[in-house]
């Protein structure tokens, strides 16, 4: 990296007091760092440089910013003053690069388009529509990418979960993973996949809920695509599940972070080792409802976490003995 070096005439931490620089952090990872301090770099919007935090050394200058060069302070106005189009989206079939002719009878300036051309109007959006998707292969990807879009709409996931569930899809058909198996069992293992990748946990169960095959089918295609996939994933960590569990069933977060405490006890300790992290998760709960008298029952708390009151009686015995000694 060639360094353009210039010193600022004021120090980096007085700037920062005096409010000169726009603290926003550019980059931290080992290898861009300053060469003289060691610090981390920040960008200054305003100077379009970025220098150290700490002893001020200008490492780059003259920065080209890429937005836009209006500015807008309402949707409307966003809309009006824009001049590009829908960013790229892999959960389109044709990534959003296509035109679409709406369906609306109107033009470019908002006028109503006359009588006499409204029906060449609808033969041309109809063979746009027809064109669009051509192709077996195409058909196939633009119903499997509907499909995620309501599996999610239906789970509730956001959309970073839905473009790599997309892109997981994406690369199947490319490695020509989907032969043999159901477009359906596919669509929920790609999902699954990229909520344990996201961090969005998910269960087997919630995702067979809102698909047409079952756990066993989803796990079994889960495990197919992750080995041909090469897509490793850490285990799920039963604190991941707490927040959604607590507010489902109405606990507060002082609740929330008490059961997040056990969990990282109980880890340390090695009793979530070989356990699913459902059941350690409500079971958590449970312990924290007790601690702190927001009491629920044993039925509440499965019913919410998907699992049976065995389960969480044997996690609670599990936990309540080895970190009995502890102060939560």
């Amino acid at each position: 990296m060639t360094l353009k070096v210039k010193f600022s005439s004021m120090p980096a931490d007085e700037q920062f007091k005096k409010g000169n620089v726009q603290k926003s952090l550019y980059v931290n990872d080992d290898e861009n760092v300053c060469p003289e301090c060691g610090s981390k770099l920040e960008m200054d919007s305003e100077r379009a440089e970025v220098s150290c935090v700490r002893c001020g050394l200008v490492i780059d200058e003259n920065i080209v910013d890429l937005g836009p060069e209006w500015r807008a302070f309402d949707h409307e106005q966003r809309d009006k003053r824009t001049r590009v189009g829908a960013p790229m989206t892999n959960t389109i079939h044709d990534r959003g690069l296509s035109t679409v002719i709406d369906w609306r009878n109107k033009d470019g300036q908002g006028r109503d388009i006359p009588v006499k051309n409204r029906a060449q109007l609808y033969r041309l959006r109809k063979w746009q529509r027809k064109i669009r998707v051509s192709g077996s292969g195409e058909r196939n990807l633009a119903f499997a990418l509907s499909e995620i879009d309501r599996y999610s709409s239906n789970l509730g996931l956001p959309r970073s979960v839905r473009e790599d569930a997309s892109l997981i899809y994406r690369r199947a058909v490319d490695r020509k993973l989907i032969r043999g198996r159901s477009i359906e069992g596919v669509v929920s293992a790609s999902i699954y996949s990229a909520c344990r990748r996201c961090n969005v946990p998910r269960t087997l169960d919630e995702i067979a809920g809102v698909s047409k095959v079952s756990k066993k089918d989803v796990g079994r295609t889960y495990r197919f695509l992750s080995r041909e996939l090469n897509i490793k994933l850490a285990p799920t960590s039963p604190s991941e599940y707490v927040p959604r569990f607590a507010s489902k069933i109405g606990l507060s977060s002082e609740a929330q972070s008490k059961a997040i405490k056990i969990i990282k006890k109980a880890s340390e300790l090695g009793l979530t080792s070989g356990k699913g992290p459902t059941g350690v998760a409500a079971a958590a709960l449970y312990i924290a409802s007790v601690l702190l008298g927001e009491r629920k029952t044993q039925k509440d708390v499965a019913e919410v976490a998907g699992v049976t009151e065995v389960t969480i009686r044997n996690r609670y015995r599990e936990l309540s003995e080895k970190l009995n000694d502890f102060d939560f």
